[in-house]
Formats: structure tokens, C-alpha cells, sequence
């Protein structure tokens, strides 16, 4: 036909121009892999300076370099402009390492790494300044580009059967709700607040490249005890790894599954009560616990007490807080006053959502050493260029569309809104969510300490 030839040639530019780009993009990788031994990894960590003491604002500034954001075909009397106007980029992930005081360390933690050096081989202990572009709005996706599935197990290798006799719930705004103990927890635990953590477990899958903790566990830790395990999605991918290690599993609501592998069981538990294990955890996890734990101290004396000497306590926590580094992001923007109205919500059920950024000083209260932090940024859409972080943004985003209407039950009710009110809130920040000029980003925080020896 004639033409075939000239539009085979320009897909076939085009394929090696997109190719390159994408060779140019920064990547998530786990800062895990190829780690050395686990005093190894504790020398080279605590050498590092105590940067997470660092303000949200300081943390969301770390890093940015520029991105000319190419304009759409209808505004072509603005292409000059936007092609010469540069903004900062997101950092895919930032990592920051709190460093043991020096009455505490080993000599042998003396060694000190430079940032700078090994920037390509994901070494966990260093900055990464990596930085990732903006897609530009012209930018389109492939139609299997948001796999959710893809690459990822979700079902057990093994399975045994687990069984609970407390299956108390109530109902409120439609959505169900456990009543353990007379519970207020604020959250629902019905079916879309189970798949929505499930979810999360994905995405935080495809953040951290396939890694599930930071602590040094070495390849057989024996006792791991997951506290808050929800459906237990992270207790059962524990118990397949690990598979010589017992994998216990406590939550206040029982939404676990019946068939789990055979060195996986749950606790029907309120963690704040008194643990029943003393010395004996290799391991404690703690995912998305932080904000809701109305007495974190307390939890963290008990899991200080389960702990066996040496043994490793890990908080993956979602600071509830939007940042954006580049300026596009207003102060009234809708889905920054979406959690500005959830962050006093939570306060009526005395919990606080920005939590996570201040929990080097609980671990350190507790007598906890050691102490580690890695910060990485989420982009909340589908805004970033590179494809990994696209489809975890698109995940967040996710994420955050299907807490809306549990936000709008009993958190808005406890600041006294109305349902004209809640409508409003919501509509907005749905809005917001779909407009992908608006580069807003969480910080994730990873937190992980050692008790003495």
C-alpha cells in the first residue's frame, strides 16, 4: 500500500526512541538484594547519619531535578512556554539511615560508605538519587500496562485449616465493622476494606521489587509474629518464604482465611493487652499499625518482651500526609483537604495518621537499637514516567478511592459533617485524583530496630 513503508519506518523509530527513554528511567529495586550478612548490614547501617529526624519538609525537598512537561495538541499557543518551563522531579525513593549513638556500636561500625559510591548496585544504607521523570501529557499507555496480577502469588503453597469462634460484627453506614472488645476502631472490615489491603500488599510488592521486610532476618529466622495481620496476606507470603520458621498472625477482627501453609496460624488478640510469648520472637511486623495504635508504647514494651536478644521489630507505615515538590499541588487542593479532614478525624479516636514520620523515638524509648529508616516516595496517580512507579501511583490511587466512603462513616461523623458535606469532600477529591498535571506523592516510611543483645 502506498505509505506502508514510511509509517513501518516511523513505528520503528518511534520503538527505539521509547526504548531508550526507558533505558534513561530510574527504577525501583529492593535495597535488600545481595545483602551481606546481617551484622554486616547493621555495621554499614548505623554508620549512616540520623537523617530521618528530618522534617516532612525536608524529607519531601531531598532530592528534584527538572522536567519539561509537553504540552497537549489543543493548547498550541502554549507549547513555547511549556516547553521551556522545567519543574522539579520525584525522587522514586529516598532512603535515610538512623545511626545507633557511639556508646552503643561495635568498633567494627566505624566503617563509614560514601553515598556517592555504588549508586547502581541497590546497597541498602545509601541515598539514592535517582530521580524520575513526569509522563508528559501526550504520554499513553499500553492496554495491559496495569497488570494487577502479574508476576505476584497471592495464593499458599501449603495450606492447613485455621479456625476462630469470634465472628462479632455491627453495621454502620452500610459497611461492617468488628466489635471485638466494643472496638471504635474508625475502619471497616468487610470484604472492600479486605480486598483494599490486599491490594496494598501488591503494590508495596511491586515498590519494594518482591522484598516483604527490610530487617536483617538472615535465611532462617524461626519465630515471626505479625501483628495487625488483617487478612494475613503477609503472614502466609512469610510462612512460603520462611518455611522452616512458625508464622503467627494477631488481629482484633477474625477475616483471616480457613487454608493457610502448615507453619501459618492466627491469634484472635488485641495487641495492646499483655503478649503471651517471652522470648521468643526472632521478629515482630508491624504493617499500617502505627496510626491506629492508641498506646504505642505499650505494644512496643511487649513486643520488646517477646523479642528474643537480638531479635527484630519492622513498622511499614504510610505517612498520611500529601507532599508534592514541584508546585503543582495548591493548598486548597482537594485531595490534600480530603486528609487534612482525616487527620483531625483520626485525632477524635486518638490516633494520629503522621504517626509514622516520629517513630524513632518511640523505638529508641523502648530501648530498642540499631535503628533504621528507609523513606520512599509513592506517587499518588499514574503521573510518573517511569512504568513501575506508574503502576504503584496507580495503586495508591486506588487505594485512596476505595477508603473514600469509609472515611465519609465514622471519621467524618466524629467531626460532626453532614452528608451534604461528606458529598462535597469526596466529589472534590475524586476530581483531583483523575487530573495527572497535579504531582502529589506519600511517604512511606520503614522503620526497623534491634533489641540488645
Amino acid at each position: 500500500m502506498p505509505g506502508s513503508s514510511d509509517r513501518q519506518a516511523a513505528a520503528a523509530a518511534a520503538a527505539a526512541a521509547a526504548a531508550a527513554g526507558s533505558a534513561d528511567n530510574a527504577t525501583v529495586t529492593s535495597n535488600a538484594q545481595g545483602r551481606p550478612a546481617a551484622q554486616d548490614s547493621v555495621d554499614t547501617l548505623t554508620s549512616m547519619s540520623s537523617a530521618c529526624d528530618r522534617t516532612p519538609a525536608e524529607v519531601a525537598n531531598t532530592t528534584s531535578s527538572t522536567v519539561s512537561d509537553a504540552p497537549q495538541q489543543a493548547q498550541a499557543q502554549e507549547v513555547e512556554a511549556e516547553e521551556a518551563h522545567e519543574v522539579p522531579l520525584l525522587a522514586p525513593t529516598t532512603t535515610y539511615e538512623q545511626a545507633t549513638p557511639s556508646s552503643q556500636r561495635n568498633p567494627s561500625n566505624s566503617h563509614h560508605h560514601d553515598s556517592r559510591e555504588h549508586d547502581h548496585h541497590g546497597h541498602h544504607g545509601h541515598h539514592h538519587h535517582d530521580n524520575i521523570e513526569a509522563a508528559g501529557h501526550d504520554y499513553t499507555s499500553d492496554s495491559d500496562e496495569f497488570s494487577l496480577t502479574e508476576g505476584y502469588e497471592t495464593r499458599s503453597n501449603g495450606s492447613t485449616s485455621a479456625t476462630s469462634s469470634i465472628y462479632a460484627h455491627t453495621y454502620e453506614h452500610g459497611r461492617r465493622y468488628q466489635s471485638y472488645k466494643n472496638s471504635r476502631y474508625p475502619i471497616p472490615n468487610d470484604d472492600a476494606e479486605l480486598s483494599r489491603e490486599d491490594m496494598k500488599h501488591a503494590m508495596l510488592l511491586e515498590l519494594l521489587d518482591g522484598q516483604i521486610s527490610f530487617a536483617p532476618l538472615g535465611k532462617s529466622p524461626q519465630n515471626i509474629l505479625d501483628i495487625g495481620t488483617g487478612t494475613g496476606i503477609w503472614a502466609i507470603d512469610a510462612g512460603d518464604r520462611w518455611p522452616m520458621a512458625r508464622v503467627r498472625g494477631m488481629d482484633i477482627s477474625p477475616v483471616q482465611p480457613v487454608w493457610v501453609p502448615p507453619n501459618v496460624d492466627f491469634l484472635v488478640d488485641d495487641c495492646e493487652q499483655e503478649w503471651l510469648m517471652r522470648g521468643e520472637l526472632d521478629y515482630a511486623h508491624f504493617r499500617f499499625m502505627a496510626i491506629v495504635l492508641k498506646d504505642l508504647p505499650v505494644v512496643l514494651g511487649h513486643a520488646m518482651d517477646a523479642l528474643k536478644p537480638g531479635g527484630w521489630i519492622e513498622f511499614q507505615e504510610l505517612n498520611c500526609e500529601v507532599f508534592c515538590d514541584d508546585r503543582t499541588m495548591s493548598d486548597d487542593d482537594p485531595v490534600k483537604v480530603l486528609y487534612d479532614y482525616s487527620q483531625k478525624a483520626f485525632a477524635k479516636f486518638n490516633m494520629n495518621i503522621t504517626m509514622p514520620e516520629i517513630l524513632r523515638q518511640y523505638l529508641a524509648d523502648a530501648g530498642f537499637v540499631n535503628i533504621q529508616c528507609v523513606v520512599k516516595k509513592v506517587p499518588i496517580g499514574v503521573w510518573a514516567r517511569d512504568k513501575t512507579l506508574r503502576l504503584v501511583g496507580m495503586y495508591q490511587k486506588m487505594a485512596i478511592l476505595e477508603i473514600m466512603e469509609a472515611l465519609a462513616g465514622r471519621p467524618f461523623d466524629a467531626l460532626g459533617l453532614d452528608q451534604i458535606q461528606k458529598e462535597m469532600i469526596l466529589m472534590e477529591a475524586r476530581k483531583g485524583l483523575d487530573n495527572p498535571r497535579v504531582h502529589r506523592y506519600f511517604n512511606y516510611y520503614f522503620w526497623f530496630g534491634q533489641k540488645p543483645l
